[in-house]
Protein backbone atom coordinates (compact mmCIF):
# COMPACT_ATOMS: atom_id res chain seq x y z
CA UNK A 1 0.00 0.00 0.00
CA UNK A 2 1.49 3.53 -0.81
CA UNK A 3 2.93 5.00 2.42
CA UNK A 4 0.91 8.62 1.43
CA UNK A 5 -2.52 6.76 1.01
CA UNK A 6 -4.69 7.53 3.90
CA UNK A 7 -7.07 5.36 5.48
CA UNK A 8 -10.58 6.07 4.89
CA UNK A 9 -12.35 7.45 8.29
CA UNK A 10 -15.57 9.40 9.13
CA UNK A 11 -16.08 12.97 8.99
CA UNK A 12 -17.23 13.02 12.36
CA UNK A 13 -13.68 11.47 13.57
CA UNK A 14 -11.26 14.23 14.73
CA UNK A 15 -7.33 13.85 16.16
CA UNK A 16 -6.53 13.50 18.88
CA UNK A 17 -3.56 15.66 19.19
CA UNK A 18 -3.40 18.09 16.79
CA UNK A 19 0.12 17.03 15.46
CA UNK A 20 1.19 13.82 14.10
CA UNK A 21 3.09 11.71 16.44
CA UNK A 22 6.04 9.49 15.78
CA UNK A 23 5.72 6.23 16.43
CA UNK A 24 6.61 5.99 20.12
CA UNK A 25 3.48 8.29 21.36
CA UNK A 26 1.18 9.38 24.61
CA UNK A 27 -2.19 7.81 24.12
CA UNK A 28 -4.71 8.78 26.69
CA UNK A 29 -7.45 7.01 25.43
CA UNK A 30 -9.22 3.75 26.84
CA UNK A 31 -10.80 0.62 24.71
CA UNK A 32 -13.29 -1.54 25.14
CA UNK A 33 -15.13 0.40 27.52
CA UNK A 34 -11.72 0.06 30.70
CA UNK A 35 -11.36 3.34 32.41
CA UNK A 36 -8.78 5.47 30.26
CA UNK A 37 -5.22 4.74 31.21
CA UNK A 38 -1.80 6.33 30.39
CA UNK A 39 0.90 4.17 28.47
CA UNK A 40 3.58 4.22 26.35
CA UNK A 41 2.92 2.25 22.91
CA UNK A 42 6.15 1.26 20.91
CA UNK A 43 4.98 0.66 17.33
CA UNK A 44 7.12 -0.58 14.65
CA UNK A 45 7.00 -0.99 10.69
CA UNK A 46 5.27 -4.34 10.77
CA UNK A 47 2.87 -3.33 13.19
CA UNK A 48 1.73 -0.31 11.74
CA UNK A 49 1.84 -1.99 8.39
CA UNK A 50 -0.43 -4.95 10.03
CA UNK A 51 -2.65 -2.26 11.41
CA UNK A 52 -2.84 -0.61 7.86
CA UNK A 53 -3.94 -3.54 6.23
CA UNK A 54 -7.36 -3.73 8.12
CA UNK A 55 -10.18 -1.90 7.58
CA UNK A 56 -10.33 -0.04 10.49
CA UNK A 57 -9.20 -0.69 14.48
CA UNK A 58 -12.04 0.30 16.81
CA UNK A 59 -13.08 0.79 20.29
CA UNK A 60 -14.57 2.41 23.09
CA UNK A 61 -14.00 4.58 25.60
CA UNK A 62 -15.24 4.18 29.33
CA UNK A 63 -18.24 6.45 28.61
CA UNK A 64 -19.09 4.31 25.72
CA UNK A 65 -17.84 6.81 22.80
CA UNK A 66 -16.82 4.71 19.84
CA UNK A 67 -12.55 6.27 18.86
CA UNK A 68 -10.95 5.09 15.65
CA UNK A 69 -7.27 4.32 14.87
CA UNK A 70 -5.53 4.54 12.00
CA UNK A 71 -2.18 4.65 11.59
CA UNK A 72 -0.11 5.58 8.28
CA UNK A 73 3.91 4.59 7.03
CA UNK A 74 5.27 7.58 5.93
CA UNK A 75 8.68 5.69 6.03
CA UNK A 76 10.77 2.55 6.69
CA UNK A 77 12.38 5.21 9.43
CA UNK A 78 9.52 5.32 11.19
CA UNK A 79 5.65 5.76 11.28
CA UNK A 80 2.62 8.09 12.29
CA UNK A 81 -0.34 7.72 13.72
CA UNK A 82 -3.80 9.73 13.91
CA UNK A 83 -6.48 8.59 16.42
CA UNK A 84 -10.06 10.36 15.36
CA UNK A 85 -12.91 10.03 18.19
CA UNK A 86 -16.39 10.02 16.34
CA UNK A 87 -19.03 12.27 18.32
CA UNK A 88 -22.43 10.43 18.30
CA UNK A 89 -25.02 12.22 20.25
CA UNK A 90 -28.17 10.14 21.41
CA UNK A 91 -31.51 11.55 21.00
CA UNK A 92 -31.77 13.18 24.62
CA UNK A 93 -28.52 14.52 24.23
CA UNK A 94 -29.74 16.52 21.41
CA UNK A 95 -32.77 18.11 23.06
CA UNK A 96 -30.97 19.22 26.30
CA UNK A 97 -28.18 21.20 23.84
CA UNK A 98 -31.15 22.11 21.52
CA UNK A 99 -32.87 23.69 24.63
CA UNK A 100 -29.99 24.88 25.81
CA UNK A 101 -29.37 27.39 22.71
CA UNK A 102 -33.17 27.87 22.33
CA UNK A 103 -33.56 30.19 25.49
CA UNK A 104 -32.01 31.11 29.12
CA UNK A 105 -28.96 32.79 30.15
CA UNK A 106 -25.71 30.90 30.00
CA UNK A 107 -22.06 31.74 29.75
CA UNK A 108 -21.13 32.59 25.81
CA UNK A 109 -18.40 29.20 26.18
CA UNK A 110 -21.06 27.32 27.19
CA UNK A 111 -23.53 27.73 24.48
CA UNK A 112 -20.39 27.83 21.98
CA UNK A 113 -19.09 24.21 23.21
CA UNK A 114 -23.04 23.26 22.84
CA UNK A 115 -23.06 24.32 18.94
CA UNK A 116 -19.91 22.61 18.55
CA UNK A 117 -20.86 19.31 19.60
CA UNK A 118 -24.25 19.59 17.23
CA UNK A 119 -22.41 20.46 14.35
CA UNK A 120 -19.87 17.53 14.99
CA UNK A 121 -23.19 15.03 15.60
CA UNK A 122 -24.31 16.50 12.40
CA UNK A 123 -21.41 15.63 10.30
CA UNK A 124 -19.38 19.13 10.12
CA UNK A 125 -15.27 19.04 9.59
CA UNK A 126 -12.97 20.77 12.11
CA UNK A 127 -12.88 23.66 9.90
CA UNK A 128 -16.19 24.09 9.00
CA UNK A 129 -17.04 23.83 12.61
CA UNK A 130 -14.31 26.35 13.71
CA UNK A 131 -15.30 28.97 11.19
CA UNK A 132 -19.05 28.66 11.71
CA UNK A 133 -18.91 28.71 15.24
CA UNK A 134 -16.04 31.24 15.70
CA UNK A 135 -13.77 29.60 17.63
CA UNK A 136 -10.26 28.10 17.29
CA UNK A 137 -9.53 24.86 15.87
CA UNK A 138 -8.19 23.86 19.36
CA UNK A 139 -11.29 24.68 21.16
CA UNK A 140 -13.03 22.24 18.86
CA UNK A 141 -10.32 19.47 19.38
CA UNK A 142 -10.46 20.00 23.33
CA UNK A 143 -14.61 20.15 23.08
CA UNK A 144 -14.82 16.58 21.47
CA UNK A 145 -12.14 15.03 23.43
CA UNK A 146 -13.75 15.72 26.20
CA UNK A 147 -17.52 14.54 25.42
CA UNK A 148 -16.00 11.23 24.10
CA UNK A 149 -13.79 10.58 26.78
CA UNK A 150 -16.25 11.83 29.65
CA UNK A 151 -19.87 12.80 29.25
CA UNK A 152 -21.46 15.63 28.05
CA UNK A 153 -21.71 17.68 31.36
CA UNK A 154 -17.26 17.22 31.09
CA UNK A 155 -18.13 18.87 27.41
CA UNK A 156 -19.87 21.35 28.08
CA UNK A 157 -18.22 23.21 31.34
CA UNK A 158 -15.10 24.64 32.27
CA UNK A 159 -11.71 22.24 33.02
CA UNK A 160 -10.41 22.99 37.06
CA UNK A 161 -7.85 25.87 35.97
CA UNK A 162 -5.08 26.62 38.90
CA UNK A 163 -5.03 29.14 41.33
CA UNK A 164 -4.38 30.61 44.78
CA UNK A 165 -6.92 28.56 47.57
CA UNK A 166 -9.98 31.12 48.56
CA UNK A 167 -9.24 33.78 50.63
CA UNK A 168 -12.52 32.79 52.58
CA UNK A 169 -13.46 30.16 54.27
CA UNK A 170 -16.96 28.80 53.97
CA UNK A 171 -18.08 29.81 57.46
CA UNK A 172 -16.39 33.43 56.46
CA UNK A 173 -18.17 33.54 52.90
CA UNK A 174 -21.69 33.11 55.72
CA UNK A 175 -20.43 35.80 57.74
CA UNK A 176 -19.69 37.64 54.82
CA UNK A 177 -23.28 37.49 53.63
CA UNK A 178 -25.00 38.03 57.18
CA UNK A 179 -23.07 40.89 57.69
CA UNK A 180 -24.50 42.13 53.93
CA UNK A 181 -27.90 41.62 54.77
CA UNK A 182 -27.80 42.86 58.10
CA UNK A 183 -28.62 47.40 58.91
CA UNK A 184 -24.97 49.21 58.20
CA UNK A 185 -23.16 51.09 60.16
CA UNK A 186 -24.47 54.38 62.44
CA UNK A 187 -24.07 56.82 60.28
CA UNK A 188 -24.31 55.19 57.20
CA UNK A 189 -27.28 54.74 54.12
CA UNK A 190 -25.62 51.15 52.52
CA UNK A 191 -22.95 48.60 53.26
CA UNK A 192 -20.14 49.24 50.27
CA UNK A 193 -17.69 47.01 49.36
CA UNK A 194 -14.80 48.59 51.69
CA UNK A 195 -17.44 49.00 55.13
CA UNK A 196 -17.48 45.08 54.55
CA UNK A 197 -14.45 44.22 54.23
CA UNK A 198 -13.12 46.57 56.77
CA UNK A 199 -16.00 44.57 58.53
CA UNK A 200 -14.68 41.08 57.71
CA UNK A 201 -11.41 41.88 58.60
CA UNK A 202 -12.46 42.95 62.22
CA UNK A 203 -14.44 39.95 62.99
CA UNK A 204 -12.17 37.31 61.25
CA UNK A 205 -8.13 36.51 61.72
CA UNK A 206 -7.56 38.54 58.38
CA UNK A 207 -5.16 41.07 58.58
CA UNK A 208 -6.50 42.42 55.12
CA UNK A 209 -9.15 41.81 52.87
CA UNK A 210 -9.58 43.17 49.28
CA UNK A 211 -12.22 44.81 48.11
CA UNK A 212 -12.46 42.40 44.95
CA UNK A 213 -12.05 38.97 47.26
CA UNK A 214 -15.34 41.08 48.88
CA UNK A 215 -17.07 41.52 45.55
CA UNK A 216 -16.50 38.49 43.98
CA UNK A 217 -17.98 36.50 46.73
CA UNK A 218 -21.14 38.69 46.87
CA UNK A 219 -21.76 38.05 43.05
CA UNK A 220 -21.23 34.22 43.58
CA UNK A 221 -24.51 34.52 46.35
CA UNK A 222 -26.13 37.27 43.85
CA UNK A 223 -25.91 40.43 46.46
CA UNK A 224 -25.70 43.25 45.96
CA UNK A 225 -26.58 45.25 48.95
CA UNK A 226 -26.25 48.75 48.14
CA UNK A 227 -29.18 48.77 45.93
CA UNK A 228 -32.94 48.26 46.66
CA UNK A 229 -36.54 47.79 45.08
CA UNK A 230 -39.34 49.43 46.05
CA UNK A 231 -42.53 47.91 45.25
CA UNK A 232 -46.13 47.74 46.55
CA UNK A 233 -46.55 44.14 48.81
CA UNK A 234 -50.47 43.65 48.79
CA UNK A 235 -52.41 41.87 51.16
CA UNK A 236 -54.01 38.64 49.59
CA UNK A 237 -57.77 38.48 51.37
CA UNK A 238 -60.86 37.31 49.90
CA UNK A 239 -61.09 41.09 48.55
CA UNK A 240 -58.31 40.79 46.68
CA UNK A 241 -58.55 37.29 45.01
CA UNK A 242 -62.45 38.80 44.31
CA UNK A 243 -61.59 41.63 42.42
CA UNK A 244 -58.52 39.72 40.62
CA UNK A 245 -60.54 36.93 39.29
CA UNK A 246 -63.63 39.36 38.22
CA UNK A 247 -61.09 41.28 36.32
CA UNK A 248 -59.30 37.93 34.51
CA UNK A 249 -63.18 36.56 33.47
CA UNK A 250 -63.44 39.81 31.95
CA UNK A 251 -60.73 39.46 29.69
CA UNK A 252 -61.25 35.73 29.02
CA UNK A 253 -64.66 36.56 27.19
CA UNK A 254 -66.04 36.56 24.07
CA UNK A 255 -65.98 39.81 22.07
CA UNK A 256 -69.47 41.50 22.55
CA UNK A 257 -69.91 44.87 20.59
CA UNK A 258 -72.98 45.59 22.83
CA UNK A 259 -71.52 44.87 26.41
CA UNK A 260 -67.77 46.13 25.45
CA UNK A 261 -64.68 45.76 28.23
CA UNK A 262 -62.58 48.80 28.33
CA UNK A 263 -59.87 49.52 30.96
CA UNK A 264 -59.00 53.16 31.88
CA UNK A 265 -56.71 54.83 33.52
CA UNK A 266 -54.69 58.28 33.45
CA UNK A 267 -50.64 59.46 33.92
CA UNK A 268 -49.49 62.75 34.22
CA UNK A 269 -47.06 64.07 32.11
CA UNK A 270 -44.63 67.07 31.98
CA UNK A 271 -43.97 70.11 29.49
CA UNK A 272 -40.33 70.25 29.10
CA UNK A 273 -38.57 72.82 26.53
CA UNK A 274 -35.82 73.53 25.54
CA UNK A 275 -33.26 76.39 27.06
CA UNK A 276 -30.65 76.09 23.80
CA UNK A 277 -32.08 74.18 20.55
CA UNK A 278 -30.14 70.75 19.60
CA UNK A 279 -28.00 69.73 17.31
CA UNK A 280 -29.48 67.03 14.86
CA UNK A 281 -27.80 64.24 14.00
CA UNK A 282 -25.15 63.65 11.52
CA UNK A 283 -23.28 60.90 9.70
CA UNK A 284 -20.70 60.02 12.62
CA UNK A 285 -22.32 62.51 15.34
CA UNK A 286 -25.21 61.37 17.86
CA UNK A 287 -27.72 64.53 18.63
CA UNK A 288 -26.44 66.44 20.91
CA UNK A 289 -29.61 68.43 23.40
CA UNK A 290 -28.94 70.75 26.10
CA UNK A 291 -29.13 69.29 29.34
CA UNK A 292 -30.54 71.87 30.72
CA UNK A 293 -34.72 72.29 30.31
CA UNK A 294 -37.32 74.76 30.72
CA UNK A 295 -40.35 73.24 32.79
CA UNK A 296 -43.95 74.35 30.76
CA UNK A 297 -45.66 72.81 33.19
CA UNK A 298 -47.82 69.20 33.38
CA UNK A 299 -50.94 67.79 31.41
CA UNK A 300 -52.88 64.73 32.19
CA UNK A 301 -53.39 61.91 29.99
CA UNK A 302 -56.97 59.98 30.55
CA UNK A 303 -56.25 56.64 28.45
CA UNK A 304 -59.48 53.92 26.93
CA UNK A 305 -58.50 50.86 25.83
CA UNK A 306 -61.07 48.21 24.48
CA UNK A 307 -59.51 44.94 25.40
CA UNK A 308 -61.44 43.03 22.98
CA UNK A 309 -60.89 45.37 19.90
CA UNK A 310 -57.53 46.84 18.47
CA UNK A 311 -59.02 50.49 19.68
CA UNK A 312 -57.50 52.91 22.04
CA UNK A 313 -58.74 56.99 23.18
CA UNK A 314 -56.04 59.34 24.68
CA UNK A 315 -57.56 62.56 25.79
CA UNK A 316 -54.97 64.98 27.19
CA UNK A 317 -56.45 67.56 30.01
CA UNK A 318 -55.43 69.88 32.33
CA UNK A 319 -55.66 68.33 35.94
CA UNK A 320 -57.55 65.07 36.40
CA UNK A 321 -60.42 66.14 38.85
CA UNK A 322 -63.93 64.18 39.30
CA UNK A 323 -65.35 66.34 36.62
CA UNK A 324 -62.74 65.35 34.26
CA UNK A 325 -63.51 61.71 34.92
CA UNK A 326 -67.33 62.23 35.01
CA UNK A 327 -66.65 63.74 31.50
CA UNK A 328 -64.49 60.79 30.52
CA UNK A 329 -67.18 58.63 30.92
CA UNK A 330 -70.43 60.39 29.58
CA UNK A 331 -67.30 60.56 25.86
CA UNK A 332 -66.92 56.95 26.44
CA UNK A 333 -71.10 56.07 26.88
CA UNK A 334 -72.00 59.06 23.76
CA UNK A 335 -69.33 59.43 21.60
CA UNK A 336 -66.80 56.16 21.72
CA UNK A 337 -70.07 53.33 22.17
CA UNK A 338 -73.44 55.43 21.47
CA UNK A 339 -74.88 51.53 20.70
CA UNK A 340 -73.49 49.87 23.20
CA UNK A 341 -76.07 48.45 26.31
CA UNK A 342 -73.49 48.40 28.08
CA UNK A 343 -70.13 49.31 29.34
CA UNK A 344 -67.68 47.26 31.54
CA UNK A 345 -64.78 49.63 32.59
CA UNK A 346 -61.88 48.24 34.50
CA UNK A 347 -60.31 51.22 36.80
CA UNK A 348 -58.03 51.33 40.00
CA UNK A 349 -59.35 52.55 43.26
CA UNK A 350 -58.56 56.71 42.82
CA UNK A 351 -60.89 58.15 45.05
CA UNK A 352 -62.17 60.34 41.84
CA UNK A 353 -63.31 56.34 40.10
CA UNK A 354 -66.42 56.41 41.86
CA UNK A 355 -70.09 56.81 40.94
CA UNK A 356 -70.74 60.23 43.12
CA UNK A 357 -68.07 61.79 40.63
CA UNK A 358 -70.86 60.98 38.14
CA UNK A 359 -73.24 62.92 40.17
CA UNK A 360 -71.26 65.42 41.04
CA UNK A 361 -70.42 66.79 37.14
CA UNK A 362 -74.36 65.95 36.30
CA UNK A 363 -78.11 66.93 37.41
CA UNK A 364 -78.82 63.47 38.77
CA UNK A 365 -81.27 62.47 35.53
CA UNK A 366 -78.64 62.72 33.58
CA UNK A 367 -76.02 61.06 35.70
CA UNK A 368 -78.67 58.26 36.06
CA UNK A 369 -78.67 57.78 32.56
CA UNK A 370 -75.07 57.49 32.14
CA UNK A 371 -74.73 54.91 35.10
CA UNK A 372 -77.17 52.52 33.57
CA UNK A 373 -74.54 52.46 30.89
CA UNK A 374 -71.25 52.19 32.69
CA UNK A 375 -70.26 48.89 34.89
CA UNK A 376 -67.11 49.57 37.14
CA UNK A 377 -65.29 47.00 38.01
CA UNK A 378 -61.84 47.60 40.09
CA UNK A 379 -58.57 45.87 40.06
CA UNK A 380 -57.62 45.02 43.90
CA UNK A 381 -55.71 47.84 46.02
CA UNK A 382 -51.81 47.41 45.00
CA UNK A 383 -52.50 45.15 41.85
CA UNK A 384 -52.56 47.84 39.03
CA UNK A 385 -50.33 45.32 36.78
CA UNK A 386 -54.03 44.26 36.55
CA UNK A 387 -55.15 46.81 34.36
CA UNK A 388 -54.47 46.26 31.41
CA UNK A 389 -54.42 49.98 29.91
CA UNK A 390 -51.16 50.04 32.37
CA UNK A 391 -49.52 48.07 29.58
CA UNK A 392 -50.33 50.41 26.78
CA UNK A 393 -49.29 53.51 28.82
CA UNK A 394 -45.97 52.00 28.77
CA UNK A 395 -46.09 51.80 25.32
CA UNK A 396 -47.30 55.08 24.76
CA UNK A 397 -44.36 56.46 26.37
CA UNK A 398 -41.50 54.10 25.17
CA UNK A 399 -42.89 55.03 21.30
CA UNK A 400 -43.86 58.74 21.62
CA UNK A 401 -43.35 60.57 24.94
CA UNK A 402 -40.11 59.23 25.53
CA UNK A 403 -38.73 63.16 24.35
CA UNK A 404 -38.76 66.56 25.47
CA UNK A 405 -42.64 68.22 24.27
CA UNK A 406 -42.91 72.10 24.90
CA UNK A 407 -46.29 72.69 25.22
CA UNK A 408 -49.98 71.40 25.35
CA UNK A 409 -51.22 71.84 21.83
CA UNK A 410 -47.68 69.82 20.08
CA UNK A 411 -48.13 66.68 23.39
CA UNK A 412 -52.35 66.43 21.48
CA UNK A 413 -51.14 66.59 18.32
CA UNK A 414 -48.15 64.33 18.79
CA UNK A 415 -50.47 61.74 20.54
CA UNK A 416 -53.06 61.73 17.79
CA UNK A 417 -50.78 60.62 15.69
CA UNK A 418 -49.48 57.90 17.95
CA UNK A 419 -53.22 56.97 18.88
CA UNK A 420 -53.79 57.00 14.72
CA UNK A 421 -50.74 55.08 13.39
CA UNK A 422 -51.45 51.98 16.68
CA UNK A 423 -55.03 51.76 15.92
CA UNK A 424 -54.37 51.27 11.91
CA UNK A 425 -51.60 48.99 12.84
CA UNK A 426 -54.46 47.29 14.61
CA UNK A 427 -52.19 46.57 17.75
CA UNK A 428 -53.52 44.95 20.42
CA UNK A 429 -52.77 43.81 24.30
CA UNK A 430 -51.86 39.99 24.02
CA UNK A 431 -52.68 38.82 27.67
CA UNK A 432 -51.93 35.98 29.03
CA UNK A 433 -52.74 35.41 32.95
CA UNK A 434 -56.00 34.10 33.43
CA UNK A 435 -57.77 32.25 36.31
CA UNK A 436 -56.56 29.20 36.39
CA UNK A 437 -53.13 30.25 36.04
CA UNK A 438 -53.53 32.26 39.13
CA UNK A 439 -54.97 29.79 40.83
CA UNK A 440 -51.86 27.73 39.90
CA UNK A 441 -49.35 30.08 40.62
CA UNK A 442 -50.58 32.16 43.53
CA UNK A 443 -52.80 29.24 45.32
CA UNK A 444 -50.82 29.13 48.44
CA UNK A 445 -51.50 32.97 48.65
CA UNK A 446 -55.58 32.24 48.33
CA UNK A 447 -56.95 32.45 51.97
CA UNK A 448 -57.66 29.08 54.16
CA UNK A 449 -61.30 27.59 54.18
CA UNK A 450 -62.56 28.20 57.66
CA UNK A 451 -64.48 24.68 58.25
CA UNK A 452 -66.22 24.63 61.66
CA UNK A 453 -67.53 21.77 63.48
CA UNK A 454 -71.00 21.12 63.84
Amino acid sequence: MPSDEACAFERQHHLVNRKRCDAKILLDVGFRRRPAMQARVQVDIRQVLALRGRKGFCGRTHAGHPIQLFVRASSEQGARMNIRYRVELSQTERDELKGLLSGGRHAARKLKRAQILLAADAGASDEEIARNVGVGGSTVYRTKRRFVMGNLEAALSEEPRPGADRKLSGKEEALLVATACSSPPKGRARWTLELLADELVRLTEHDNISRETVRRRLEENELKPWRKDMWCIPQVDGEFVARMEDVLDLYAEEPDRKRPVICFDESPTQLIGEVRQPIKAKPGHLEHYDCEYKRNGTANLFIFLDVHRPWRKVKVTDSRTAIDFATCMRELVDVHFPRAERIRVVLDNLSTHTAGAIYQAFPPAEARRLLHRLEFHYVPKHASWLNMVEIEIGVLRSQCLDRRIDSKERLVSEIAAWEQQRNASRARIKWMFTTEKARAKMGRAYPKLSTKES
